[in-house]
C-alpha cells in the first residue's frame, strides 16, 4: 500500500509540474486517503486490536 502512496504522490507532483491541476489534486486525495488507512491500522496494530499475521 505504501508503494501506491510514493506512486500517487510523484504522479501528484508531476502533473502539478505540468500544469495539470485537477490530476493532481485527484491524485493527491488518492494519496491523502491511503496514508489515512496506513495510520489508522498501523495504530489499531500498535494497540493491539487488530493482529496481523
Amino acid at each position: 500500500m505504501i508503494q501506491w502512496i510514493l506512486i500517487l504522490l510523484i504522479v501528484a507532483a508531476v502533473a502539478g509540474l505540468l500544469g495539470f491541476g485537477r490530476l493532481s489534486g485527484a491524485a493527491m486525495t488518492g494519496a491523502k486517503l491511503l496514508i489515512g488507512i496506513v495510520l489508522i491500522l498501523f495504530l489499531l496494530a500498535v494497540l493491539g486490536i487488530v493482529a496481523i499475521a
